[in-house]
């Protein structure tokens, strides 16, 4: 345990190492290109919508909000006066929590809604309560089964609308990811993430956002649970993992799939992250998962080593929902040198 705090304070030290020098030298590595991106009244139902630069301004604001907000414990209330209606077919733990506290840490007051809150979908349409919210909030942030649900939020709002999980994308995971990445490495661009099981979600949203950042994706999944869309594709965890920076995984069995977990389960056997599958990783290979963790999914040795970047991972959810929100609702301009990409 003392190991592992060790390198995540050592890595945070880094970080801010790297920010002072930059000050002290007079430039922000990067600002010059990404000052006059703005994002501000769009949505986020998925990560394919934005550019490059895009995607990189979220990151430096989100990382921006952490330094000032957490290491140097400044009031920031970017989001005073404003609210956020979060409709939540799903149930979730970093979600949730990631949203409502860092929506009112910016001032903001979050309004936290379930299918048995609203009507959406039931007794009032996905268009009349697009209607209705846009009228009563500044911004709507949907975890739902069904993407549909969010486009058809997205086409009939007047505000933006944040994708808080669909069954085809989750944008605002990757989002984290690559900010406890960039924390870590120092740099995007050249690492190569291995992702080894299920062609979900998760993945689909890796696919639609690691060449944009310069970060090679290779895929490893059971037959039969490939993505939509393939990349660098095999069958096999070991291919996968040779020469990789980055392992990641996810749960096996999402919410909605219990009734396939027996067959699952034995379509991902010998899809276990363990040491011996870091053995053909790179020197400096790290370990992620959006959790919630099972067993079968990745081993204890892996889990809870060093290597494992899982709990900054769900740290950086509520860091870069922040920086997310702030830049959908304001024209808010980062005030620390951003990191190298």
């Amino acid at each position: 345990m003392s190991t592992k705090l060790f390198s995540v304070n050592n890595t945070v030290f880094k970080y801010l190492k790297t920010l002072q020098d930059c000050s002290a030298r007079g430039f922000s590595i990067g600002a010059a290109s990404l000052g006059s991106v703005n994002v501000k009244g769009r949505s986020c139902l998925t990560l394919k919508d934005f550019s490059s630069d895009e995607i990189k301004r979220l990151l430096w604001v989100s990382g921006d909000l952490k330094l000032r907000i957490k290491h140097e414990k400044q009031y920031l209330p970017l989001l005073q006066g404003k609210s956020i209606a979060m409709i939540f077919e799903k149930r979730s733990t970093r979600t949730r929590m990631s949203t409502e506290t860092g929506f009112a840490l910016l001032g903001g007051h979050p309004c936290f809604l379930t299918s048995q809150d609203i009507h959406l979908g039931v007794n009032e349409s996905g268009t009349d309560t697009a209607r209705v919210l846009s009228g009563l909030c500044d911004i709507v942030l949907a975890r739902v089964y069904s993407h549909s649900t969010l486009e058809e939020l997205d086409k009939e709002a007047s505000i933006p609308i944040i994708n808080g999980l669909s069954d085809l994308y989750h944008p605002i995971q990757i989002l984290a990811d690559f900010l406890t990445l960039q924390e870590h490495y120092g740099s995007l661009s050249g690492l190569t993430v291995s992702w080894i099981g299920d062609g979900n979600n998760v993945l689909h949203s890796f696919m639609m956002t690691a060449a944009k950042l310069g970060v090679h994706l290779k895929i490893a999944t059971p037959k039969g649970y490939e993505p939509e869309k393939s990349l660098v594709l095999t069958s096999d965890p070991m291919e996968a993992a040779h020469g990789s920076n980055v392992l990641v995984t996810d749960t096996w069995v999402s919410m909605g799939q219990e009734e396939e977990k027996k067959k699952r389960l034995k379509d991902f056997k010998g899809y276990q992250i363990t040491l011996q599958t870091g053995s053909v990783a790179k020197p400096d290979w790290t370990f992620l998962h959006c959790l919630p963790r099972k067993m079968e999914e990745v081993d204890d040795q892996v889990f809870y080593s060093p290597r494992s970047l899982v709990f900054p991972e769900a740290e950086n959810r509520k860091w870069t929902i922040m920086g997310l929100m702030v830049s959908l609702l304001t024209d808010y301009t980062p005030q620390i040198p951003m990191l190298k990409f």
